[in-house]
C-alpha cells in the first residue's frame, strides 16, 4: 500500500504543473521490507509444518490437519498445544503451573542445543543398566532402533526417573483392560495412579525393563524375576522386578530399594531416647540375637541396617546374608542370596559360621532351618541381627514355635524384639489443628494430654495434595529378661496366652508410641487408625 501511494505522488508531481518539480528517485510498486517480511514468514512457517511432523504433541491422525493451519498461523498453534501440554503436566505431577513450564523451555532448548552440536552427557539424564552393566542401548542395538522404539525406550527411562523423583518405593504396571494399562507408584506407603497408557507402548515399556532386568520378554504367562540399576548423575539405584501372567495381560512390580540404608542411623528412625538407649545396649553384647518384626514395607531392613552402622565395623567382622543385597556397609562382608545357584539362607549360615564372625546379620527368617541355625550362632558367642515377617512381638514368638524351634533354644537366643510400623508424616508446610470430636477431647483429658498439639492434614503443592510428606518408625520393644525366658521355655502354655492376649497387647504398643507421635505433632490420629488399625 505504502509502494502504490508512492507511485501516486510520483505521478501528481510529475504531471501537476509544479513549476520548479524536484527530481524524485522512482519508486517501486511495493514495500521491499515487507516483501522480505512476507517470504521469511512463509518460510518460517513451512519449518514449523516440518516440525508439527515430529512432534509428539500432535497426534497422528491430525497431523494433516495440524499442517494446514500451522502453515498459515505459524507459530500460534505450536505455541497453543505447548501450553495445553504444560497444563497437563501441572495436573499429572501436581506442580505449579510456571514450574513445570520453567521445566518444559529448559527441555527444548537443550533439544535444541542438542540438534546443533554434538550429543553431549547430561548428568541429569537416567541410564537404565542390567546386572551386567549393559544399558538399553546396548541391548537394543547402540541406538540402531527405530524412532518408534527409541520413543519406548525414552519413555521407560522418563518413568523410572518420574519414580525417582517423587520418592517412590514400588512401582506397579497394571493392565486396566485389554486396551489400556495402569502406572501407580507406591509414596509414602500409598498408592497413586500416576498415567494411563495404552496397551502396545505399556507392553513396549515391560519388554523394556524385563530386558535389561535380564529376563525373558517372550514369557508372558510365568512369573520371573530380575534387578536392574538406574544411573542419573553420580548417584545409583537399584530395583527389583517381577513379574506375572494376569487378566488382560502381563503385571510387572518393581521394588526401589533404598539407596540411602547404607547411611541411615538409629537417630534417623524416629526412635525414643529410652528406646534408642535399649537398642544400643543389645548391639553392644558380644552375642544373642536382635530380631526385627513388622509386615511387608514396614522398614525392618532399613532399620536392621540402622543398628548395623552402629557397630563398630573396624574391630568386629560383620557378614550380612540377604536376598538382595540392598546398599552397600563398608568394611562389611555382604552376600547375596541366589536359590537357582542354590545359595541359600542356610547353606550361607552355616558356611559364615566357620569365617569367624563376631556380627552376622540375616535379613529374613523364612523356614526352622535358618532360624535354628541363626539361633544356635546367637548362642556360640555371635550377635545376631535378623528379620522376620509377623504383626507383633508376641506373634514373632509364635512365628518362631510353630516353626519347630525348641523354646528351650528360642529362650537362650533371644535378646531383644522390636516391632516395627511406618507412619507418615505430617507436612510442616499445610498442616492445622485438629477438629477432635468431644470423645476424643474427653479421652485425651483422662490421660492429661494437650490436645492443642494435635494436628491432621490438609495438602498443599508440597506434599501433591496429600497433607504428608516423609514417614517415620514407630516402635515397640520387648526385652527378653530371665522372666520371660522362662515363660517361654515353658513352650505350649506361653503360646496359648500369646495368642488370646499377646497380639492385641503388641498392637496397643504400638499405639501408644504412636500417640506420642501425634502428641508431638508428628502424625495424626488417622495415620495410627489406617495402620495400626
Amino acid at each position: 500500500m505504502l509502494g502504490v501511494i508512492s507511485a501516486l505522488k510520483l505521478l501528481q508531481l510529475a504531471g501537476g504543473g509544479q513549476e520548479h518539480p524536484v527530481p524524485l528517485l522512482v519508486s517501486l510498486p511495493f514495500n521491499p521490507i515487507r516483501l522480505l517480511l512476507l517470504v521469511a514468514w512463509f518460510y518460517f512457517c513451512v519449518y514449523l509444518v516440518q516440525r508439527v511432523n515430529f512432534s509428539p504433541l500432535v497426534p497422528k491422525d491430525y497431523k494433516i490437519y495440524a499442517n494446514v493451519v500451522t502453515l498459515f498461523t505459524g507459530p500460534v498453534l505450536l505455541l497453543t498445544l505447548f501450553l495445553i501440554d504444560t497444563v497437563r503436566k501441572t495436573k499429572e505431577n501436581r506442580a505449579s503451573f510456571f514450574e513445570v513450564l520453567a521445566r518444559q523451555i529448559q527441555q527444548a532448548l537443550t533439544a535444541l542445543r542438542s540438534a546443533r552440536s554434538e550429543p553431549k552427557e547430561d548428568d541429569s539424564a537416567i541410564h537404565l543398566l542390567s546386572s551386567s552393566g549393559r544399558t538399553l542401548d546396548d541391548i537394543y542395538g547402540h541406538g540402531e532402533a527405530k524412532h518408534e522404539d527409541a520413543k519406548f525406550l525414552n519413555l521407560t527411562e522418563t518413568t523410572i526417573a518420574n519414580a525417582l523423583d517423587r520418592r517412590a518405593s514400588d512401582i506397579l504396571i497394571d493392565p486396566k483392560n485389554e486396551a489400556m494399562y495402569t502406572i501407580r507408584l507406591r509414596i509414602d506407603g500409598v498408592l497413586r495412579t500416576v498415567d494411563e497408557l495404552n496397551a502396545e507402548a505399556c507392553r513396549a515399556v515391560i519388554n523394556s525393563i524385563k530386558a535389561v532386568s535380564g529376563m525373558d520378554i517372550s514369557e508372558r504367562r510365568r512369573p520371573q524375576d530380575g534387578g536392574f540399576m538406574a544411573r542419573t548423575g553420580g548417584s545409583t539405584a537399584s530395583f527389583r522386578v517381577a513379574s506375572a501372567g494376569v487378566l488382560n495381560g502381563e503385571k510387572l512390580s518393581i521394588r526401589v530399594l533404598n539407596k540411602d540404608a547404607g547411611t541411615f542411623m538409629l537417630t534417623d528412625a524416629g526412635l525414643s531416647e529410652k528406646q534408642h538407649g535399649i537398642i544400643q545396649d543389645a548391639l553392644r553384647k558380644p552375642s544373642g540375637m536382635i530380631l526385627v518384626c513388622g509386615p511387608t514395607g514396614s522398614g525392618k531392613t532399613t532399620t536392621m541396617y540402622a543398628m548395623l552402622n552402629e557397630v563398630d565395623r573396624f574391630t568386629r567382622n560383620v557378614i550380612t546374608v540377604e536376598d538382595p543385597i540392598e546398599a552397600v556397609l563398608p568394611e562389611a562382608s555382604q552376600i547375596e542370596i541366589n536359590p537357582k545357584a542354590d545359595i541359600t539362607f542356610a547353606k550361607t549360615l552355616r558356611s559364615v559360621l566357620r569365617q569367624d564372625p563376631d556380627v552376622i546379620c540375616v535379613g529374613e527368617i523364612r523356614d526352622e532351618e535358618t532360624a535354628e541355625i541363626a539361633l544356635r550362632a546367637a548362642q556360640t558367642g555371635h550377635l545376631v541381627l535378623a528379620t522376620i515377617h509377623c504383626d507383633s512381638n508376641a506373634a514373632a514368638l509364635i512365628r518362631l514355635l510353630d516353626l519347630g524351634i525348641s523354646p528351650l533354644l528360642l529362650s537362650a537366643g533371644l535378646n531383644l524384639i522390636v516391632s516395627q510400623r511406618l507412619l507418615r508424616c505430617l507436612c510442616d508446610r499445610c498442616r492445622k489443628s485438629a477438629q477432635l470430636s468431644d470423645s476424643q477431647i474427653q479421652e485425651f483429658h483422662k490421660k492429661k494430654i494437650d490436645h492443642s498439639s494435635v494436628f491432621e492434614a490438609v495438602g498443599c503443592r508440597h506434599c501433591e495434595k496429600t497433607g504428608f510428606y516423609g514417614r517415620t518408625a514407630v516402635c515397640d520393644l520387648m526385652i527378653v529378661d530371665d522372666a520371660l525366658r522362662a515363660e517361654i521355655a515353658q513352650g505350649e502354655s506361653l503360646i496359648a496366652k500369646l495368642r488370646t492376649e499377646g497380639g492385641q497387647k503388641g498392637l496397643g504398643g504400638l499405639r501408644r508410641e504412636g500417640l506420642k507421635k501425634v502428641v508431638a505433632g508428628v502424625t495424626s490420629l488417622a495415620e495410627i487408625k489406617r495402620v495400626i488399625g
